[in-house]
């Protein structure tokens, strides 16, 4: 008599073990929640927008497909696709019409459109940017940098944000603006050997006020001399001393301004070298010389100081200050210097009742005091 009770217990066991073999609920409710795709596009409308961007396109909740951004001239704009964005690789141009287009899919498995479309900025004017320095040239260790713009800056606080000096060993520099068309950047002291600088001016897209916009960003790379020559020129003792790396190469006898007239004096104050010329030809309607031939020709200031051969002051050099403002050497002596120096050299003044200043054009940069120079600066605190 227990058999049939034995057999329906065990009937009922089996059913209840085949039940969690059902379909379940939750996994029809996990499919119905998958993601879908949610677009970041920017900008994705507007005018005015700046041309130097950013432009990109983002994605949650799935992948991108296809992004294009193309110009109402049916170029489209070069961009890349990286950590699940696509971000444009080149900037646009000024007062044109872009339309975005492609598509991204959610994990839901449903395709969502890329769309949009803007319009850049149209400005009143396009002001350039060019540099005093060279790609890969070397300079010696009291070169300035200088910015020169074709027309004055208005904002100067958001183009000195845009431009950058970076360098290989650690310096302390800054930016100083010497008029409403020039930019200055220099070392708190004289550069050190070696140092490899990359300056980036990128200005294109930049407000500069009044209207005005940045064109073509400036890149240039260039690198500081492996030796420090200093020329000391004292126009009281009348010597012209040459050192590299602290080393005494030269101390020759010079003339330099006459004192009896303050326009001939030579003026006072770190001078960099800016040019050189195996010889030319001097001319002065102030002083009235015209195409005087010298040679070995050095040019230290705007203001139209050299460090020249001059002959016929040999019987000066050294004992009296005769010329016009330069600095007068023998033949020999002058060629002495010439080989020596370099581009961005300084020659340091002394003795001089007139300093180095504005009036005397490119470079004066070194007669500010480092307080006074950073006072120049436009950054914002």
């Amino acid at each position: 008599m227990l058999r049939p009770l034995i057999l329906a217990l065990l009937l009922g066991l089996t059913a209840c073990s085949a039940a969690p073999d059902a379909p379940s609920a939750p996994t029809a409710q996990v499919e119905e929640n998958k993601a879908k795709a949610a677009l970041t596009v920017t900008p994705a409308e507007g005018e005015g927008v700046s041309p130097a961007g950013p432009f990109q396109v983002g994605v949650t909740g799935g992948s991108l497909t296809s992004v294009a951004l193309t110009g109402a001239d049916g170029r489209v704009v070069q961009g890349e696709l990286a950590a699940g964005k696509w971000v444009a690789t080149e900037d646009l141009g000024y007062d044109k019409v872009y339309t975005w287009s492609g598509s991204a899919k959610g994990e839901d498995g449903k395709d969502v459109p890329v769309t949009g479309s803007f319009r850049t900025i149209k400005p009143q004017r396009i002001i350039n940017a060019s540099m005093n320095v060279g790609d890969h040239e070397t300079y010696g260790i009291a070169m300035p940098l200088k910015v020169t713009f074709s027309s004055p800056v208005q904002d100067k606080a958001a183009v000195q944000k845009a431009m950058t000096v970076k360098t290989s060993v650690p310096t302390e520099g800054a930016w100083a603006w010497l008029s409403d068309t020039e930019a200055h950047w220099r070392p708190r002291e004289y550069w050190k050997l070696n140092t490899e600088v990359s300056v980036d001016v990128n200005v294109y897209g930049v407000p500069f006020g009044g209207g005005a916009y940045g064109a073509d960003d400036v890149h240039v790379q260039f690198k500081i001399t492996d030796r420090a020559l200093v020329a000391k020129a004292n126009t009281q003792t009348h010597r012209f001393e040459i050192y590299r790396d602290g080393v005494l190469l030269h101390d020759f006898p010079a003339s330099y301004g006459a004192e009896s007239d303050v326009r001939r004096v030579t003026h006072n104050g770190i001078h960099v070298v800016q040019q050189k010329e195996s010889s030319r030809k001097m001319s002065s309607t102030v002083f009235g010389y015209k195409d005087v031939p010298v040679t070995w020709a050095v040019l230290i200031s705007q203001n139209g100081e050299f460090v020249h051969e001059n002959n016929g002051t040999i019987s000066s050099q050294g004992r009296e200050n005769v010329s016009h403002g330069c600095a007068n050497l023998s033949g020999a002596n002058a060629k002495a210097f010439f080989d020596l120096t370099m581009i961005g050299d300084p020659v340091e003044v002394t003795g001089s009742s007139v300093p180095l200043q504005a009036a005397d054009g490119d470079y004066y940069d070194w007669a500010f005091d480092w307080a006074t120079w950073t006072s120049k600066s436009a950054a914002t605190p």
